[in-house]
């Protein structure tokens, strides 16, 4: 189901709970949101939708992608760079890593290691930011 976007701030600074099996539904929510709002969205997390949940889901190319409870364990060339987000108006500067190593459940809650660089890795870490309460 296709959620709405949650604005508030004082909402958003809130840390996340951890997701369990339970939480599938809004996995199958966040992405149906996601898939809505593709032509100004690359990723979300699940407070973006009101639910405070370690969730987040990312586009790569064409496809759209899930992490359960990610947790950046390494990060390598620190850099500064600005970034927008669909929950807030305008755009900020923020620190990122150029590459990253995280751990996370996917979909089917099973525990997964992967490397990203580039774009990818910048759409992860705002997207963790949000499950931490950090807004950029």
């Amino acid at each position: 189901m296709i959620r709405p976007i949650v604005h508030d701030p004082f909402f958003l600074v809130q840390k996340s709970e951890p997701a369990e099996a339970s939480d599938k539904a809004v996995i199958t929510d966040l992405l149906d949101t996601l898939r809505a709002n593709l032509d100004g969205c690359v990723g979300m997390a699940a407070n973006m939708i009101g639910i405070k949940k370690r969730i987040i889901v990312f586009c790569r190319g064409s496809k759209q992608y899930v992490m359960v409870n990610p947790q950046i364990t390494s990060g390598f060339e620190p850099y500064e760079t600005e970034e927008g987000c669909l929950s807030l108006t305008g755009v900020r500067k923020t620190k990122r890593y150029r590459k990253i190593t995280v751990k996370y459940l996917d979909q089917d809650f099973r525990s997964k290691t992967g490397t990203y660089d580039g774009y990818t890795a910048q759409i992860i870490q705002h997207e963790i930011d949000h499950c931490d309460g950090i807004l950029i």
